[in-house]
């Protein structure tokens, strides 16, 4: 679910709030340029803005765009010294946000581990939830345990919200749990990432495509995680 995160190549002015020795003055501001390269590391796309004040990297959720686009990437949050380890890079500045128009504000790093969106977790007590039904459903278990085979295809789970972080790059992220697993080597807690919301507590039943390998870079990495899920409550 979500790779391409967004770095700052270059110092930006002080009066414009995007300066390099003042990360937190462009904290919420839009930041607009010209597309100037794009790099896909899936569920992301990285850009190389021009803007009036420089050269800036950005990232926001996948998004067919081409060189020469005119962009505003809105609700930012610049972060320092962030290490992607898919694109094998450290950035001096990242900037986190939303492309305008597509969707939920954002303005978050990784997801339940860093700043931006809301957290909220639920006392999870003994959790037993039936499989869903289908010739996709599987448990929480078995989507680990088959990721290789899994990777790139749909699944239908169904499990107990333990946890919600809300509003991270344009999209809500969910900890589901059935069971099945083991806390021990952590494949009793599914990640999975939607547009719809769903309460801490509630049992949902989640339909999305399994990711592998996810690296949102900061030493935030997934064996696995569940994209782009429609909800069924």
């Amino acid at each position: 679910m979500m790779r391409l995160l967004l770095a700052v190549t270059a110092a930006l002015l002080v009066n414009t709030g995007w300066a390099a020795d003042n990360p937190h003055a462009a904290q919420g501001q839009p930041l607009r340029g010209e597309v100037l390269e794009t790099k896909e590391v899936p569920p992301y796309t990285y850009l190389r803005l021009k803007t009036k004040d420089g050269e800036v990297w950005a990232a926001v959720n996948k998004a067919p765009l081409k060189k020469g686009a005119q962009v505003t990437i809105e609700n930012t949050m610049v972060m320092s010294n962030f290490e992607s380890k898919a694109l094998k890079k450290t950035f001096d500045r990242i900037v986190f946000g939303t492309l305008a128009g597509t969707g939920p504000a954002a303005a978050g790093a990784a997801p339940g581990h860093m700043g931006g969106g809301t957290s909220k977790a639920v006392d999870i007590g003994d959790v037993a939830v039936p499989k869903a039904q289908g010739p996709d459903a599987r448990t929480v278990a078995e989507v680990y345990a088959k990721r290789a085979e899994l990777k790139d295809k749909p699944v239908l789970i169904r499990g107990k919200v333990v946890k919600v972080v809300s509003a991270v790059m344009g999209k809500n992220w969910l900890h589901l749990r059935d069971g099945t697993g083991s806390a021990k080597d952590n494949t009793n807690d599914l990640l999975v990432t939607t547009k719809e919301q769903a309460a801490p507590g509630s049992i949902v039943v989640a339909k999305g495509v399994v990711r592998t390998d996810v690296d949102l870079g900061s030493g935030y990495a997934y064996k696995v995680l569940v994209e782009e899920a429609a909800l069924q409550k």
